[in-house]
């Protein structure tokens, strides 16, 4: 909102308040001014001449001699090369020793032989917007209306002793798109009085009554629709003075009758428009929807078509307006107009947002519409531009108003607690210093026994509740004034949770194992997404709405075809060597078209490929195989407490090669696997071998040891014994090792493999384990009796299970 300094001194009275300190001022109530346009850019020694003679310059065909009054004893002679230049002019003159825009000083001077004595000027040379001047006026020197007084002051004719105050205003403050509303709130951080216009108004056309009928179809768009009747309209320029406010709000002068409904709209906040009677049929205004594939040509010449929902001004036969947003072209006001329906409605905030959206079409109304204007200034726009329209437009008014409304608007009163006040500022106001606040702000407030019951007057919707207007306390008071205290109370110590603490503790042990930490897309293309096998059913794809590519069109079911993607996009660029690993979710249905939200499942996924020790004077380069990343997840289990983990030997996962892959189970619950990609999808990739994991963290968080047991050290000592058995090849070490364990007992404290051996000796299809068992009873010594009872026991287990027979 653009507010002139000058237009608003017409509401309250600024004096000893510059420009600047109201914008100060103002920004400390909350109301924030962006900046401040000085209208004069330069000016001085400007004067309204009169032009009483012009003739051709003798030497120059393009050049006029004009004879200049401007008020002094005698006529100026100026040269002026302007088109539009004529003889009985009201202009702009730059005399001798003015200065105009860029340092530019006039002095005397001699064009072609001829002197002239000082500048006719363009509103381009007086550093004027002329694109915001009328069409006729931006081409040429600026040509005054009769009634500019020859000699008078140009600088303040023209309104260049103003200042325009830029407002940043937040949707809440619909009140300050006027200039009243702005008025009321200077006025409250003045205490000073507001000085409304005059709206009394004199009817002297014949009744309203059979000429202007009003009917609302649609009462839920539109509460209240007023129209009156002027005739006799003469279409003409409006004053300058109207001209000069409506070109400090950045609007551009059209002729009278518009321009009195911007200057109404500006002034009051309640936006006008203006049709032509006589192009209304039969006079009568439907305010109703639009109908199916219905159009209207609008103002600016296009034709749009209309969705049902959009709400419209008719006659009986035809749409000649959008409402609240533009009129139509057939109801348009031109210069064989001569009278004139003048519309002042109140049109629902959400509905004209939707309208101007969906058109595209956003004007100074529909702007204030969505915003939702003032109920009370429907009839007091109404009045002020039938007011100016027989002031400036020679109109008569008819007698009456048409008018039709289907909800009445009552100001509201709220309680405002003294004590809830203090509370929310910390201040210690009393009763009498808050009502006079209210009274500032032109509240009309009651005490109560809690404080006042305060009644908020129409044109201040965005207060609805006592928190409200504990901000107006605030705002008025000064936020400046309110103390500085610290923060009372209980507060809660900030931490980890124990699941992050959790995941924080894998990030540290896998980035500490020499992995490197990705973060990947939650978007993936269809054709790689179900590349791997999921830990459960639900593998339904989710497409995207509005995918950015078509490699983003799924919302991803697996994490490692991401890391496959890494992979090659780094070896693509000569860097084979990746340890990579990423914490993230996967997203899992069961439905094939989506009705509720998907499940969400944390996984960890990492990848090894290329080079795991490179070459050195000391040894070779070592290429990744399993027994690394076995390594690394082994050291990650035992950090995080993962126990009885078991490696299984798996030969049917999708993705995986069926002879180098192992699922991972913790406490014989499956959480995972691990093991080389399948050379399928290697070439696909188009990647070198690689060896990926891929971990449920949700089902292996349950699982784990959430605290550090302390073990002390063995009093007594250890017995160990060596088993050494031959099964078959088939059999995995990892199932005999669990039968070990499960059948030796408490005593058994440790196990573990040390030697395989297969080759003609063993025998076709067989395999040799050498296990080492470690025994101790932590309180008592063990006697060789208990050893061999537990070593008897463990053998026989394993010939009964796997025939294992005892290798000597």
């Amino acid at each position: 909102m653009k507010v002139s300094y000058n237009w608003l001194k017409q509401y309250v009275d600024l004096q000893g308040v510059s420009p600047e300190e109201l914008a100060e001022k103002l920004t400390r109530s909350g109301v924030e001014v962006e900046g401040i346009e000085n209208r004069n850019k330069g000016v001085s020694q400007i004067f309204i001449g009169y032009v009483a003679e012009k003739a051709k310059h003798p030497d120059a065909d393009k050049l006029n001699v004009c004879q200049v009054d401007v008020g002094q004893a005698e006529r100026l002679q100026i040269v002026c090369g302007a088109k539009n230049v004529d003889a009985g002019q009201k202009v702009v003159v730059s005399v001798v020793g003015a200065q105009l825009p860029g340092g530019l000083k006039i002095k005397k001077a001699k064009l072609r032989g001829v002197e002239s004595q000082g500048m006719i000027c363009s509103a381009k040379e007086l550093g004027m917007n002329d694109k915001l001047l009328p069409k006729d006026q931006q081409e040429g020197i600026l040509v005054l209306p009769e009634e500019a007084e020859v000699g008078q002051d140009a600088i303040s004719y023209l309104g260049l002793d103003d200042a325009v105050l830029e407002l940043g205003l937040t949707p809440n403050r619909s009140d300050c798109l006027s200039m009243i509303g702005v008025a009321y709130e200077v006025a409250a951080i003045l205490d000073r009085e507001v000085k409304l216009p005059d709206l009394s108004l004199e009817e002297e056309g014949a009744s309203i009554e059979d000429k202007v009928h009003v009917q609302i179809e649609a009462p839920e768009h539109c509460s209240k629709y007023a129209a009156r009747l002027i005739t006799g309209i003469k279409l003409g320029p409006s004053p300058f003075w109207m001209q000069s406010c409506l070109m400090a709000a950045g609007v551009r002068p059209i002729n009278n009758i518009v321009d009195i409904t911007n200057y109404v709209m500006l002034e009051q906040g309640q936006p006008l428009h203006a049709f032509d009677y006589d192009r209304v049929e039969n006079g009568k205004i439907i305010v109703r929807l639009a109908h199916p594939n219905e159009t209207i040509q609008t103002l600016d010449d296009i034709e749009r078509k209309l969705d049902p929902d959009m709400l419209l001004i008719t006659d009986v036969s035809k749409p000649v307006g959008i409402a609240g947003v533009m009129g139509g072209a057939n109801s348009e006001v031109n210069v064989d107009t001569v009278s004139i329906l003048l519309e002042s409605a109140q049109f629902s905030g959400v509905s004209i947002r939707k309208t101007a959206k969906k058109l595209g079409l956003r004007s100074e109304a529909s702007s204030r519409f969505e915003k939702e204007v003032n109920p009370d200034a429907v009839m007091d726009a109404l009045n002020r531009a039938a007011q100016l329209m027989i002031t400036l437009g020679g109109g008569k008014v008819a007698k009456g108003v048409a008018v039709e409304t289907t909800k009445e608007w009552k100001e509201p009163t709220i309680s405002l607690r003294l004590e809830r006040v203090n509370g929310y500022l910390g201040t210690s106001l009393e009763v009498g210093q808050v009502q006079e606040i209210m009274r500032r702000l032109r509240f009309a407030a009651a005490e109560s026994e809690q404080g006042l019951q305060v009644t908020v007057p129409l044109r201040r919707q965005d207060i609805t509740r006592e928190v409200d207007l504990i901000e107006e306390v605030a705002r008025l008071h000064g936020y400046d004034q309110i103390p500085i205290s610290l923060p009372e109370g209980g507060t809660t110590r900030g931490g980890l949770t124990d699941y992050q603490q959790w995941q924080r503790t894998i990030r540290n042990t896998l980035t500490s194992a020499g992995l490197f930490e990705v973060f990947t897309y939650a978007f993936s293309d269809e054709k790689v997404m179900y590349d791997f096998a999921p830990f459960e059913a639900e593998h339904k794809g989710i497409p995207l709405t509005m995918p950015m590519s078509e490699e983003r069109s799924h919302l991803r079911v697996h994490l490692l075809p991401h890391l496959l993607e890494t992979a090659s996009y780094n070896q693509n660029r000569q860097n084979n060597d990746l340890s990579i690993f990423e914490m993230g979710r996967v997203f899992l249905t069961e439905e094939a078209e989506l009705t509720k939200l998907p499940k969400e499942k944390l996984c960890l996924g990492g990848l090894l490929t290329g080079t795991w020790l490179p070459q050195q004077w000391t040894n070779k380069p070592q290429s990744v195989d399993f027994y690394d990343m076995k390594g690394i997840l082994e050291m990650l289990f035992a950090t995080i407490g993962a126990e009885q983990v078991v490696y299984r030997s798996a030969e049917n996962l999708k993705g995986m090669h069926p002879g180098r892959t192992t699922e991972i189970l913790v406490q014989n619950i499956p959480v995972g696997y691990a093991g080389q990609i399948h050379p399928e999808l290697q070439n696909k990739y188009d990647i070198q071998e690689a060896y990926v994991f891929y971990i449920d963290l949700e089902k292996l968080f349950p699982l784990v040891k959430r605290t550090n047991d302390y073990t002390p050290l063995p009093k007594y000592p250890a017995s160990s014994r060596d088993l050494s058995i031959v099964v078959d090849q088939a059999i995995s070490a990892g199932d005999i090792e669990q039968t070990i364990v499960e059948a030796a007992g408490a005593i058994l404290e440790d196990v573990h493999l040390f030697d395989v051996f297969t080759g003609e000796k063993i025998g076709a299809g067989k395999k040799s384990l050498a296990f080492s068992l470690l025994y101790r009873n932590p309180e008592a010594t063990l006697t060789d009796q208990e050893v061999n009872e537990a070593q008897e026991r463990v053998l026989q287990e394993l010939t009964a299970k796997y025939q294992a027979e005892l290798r000597m």
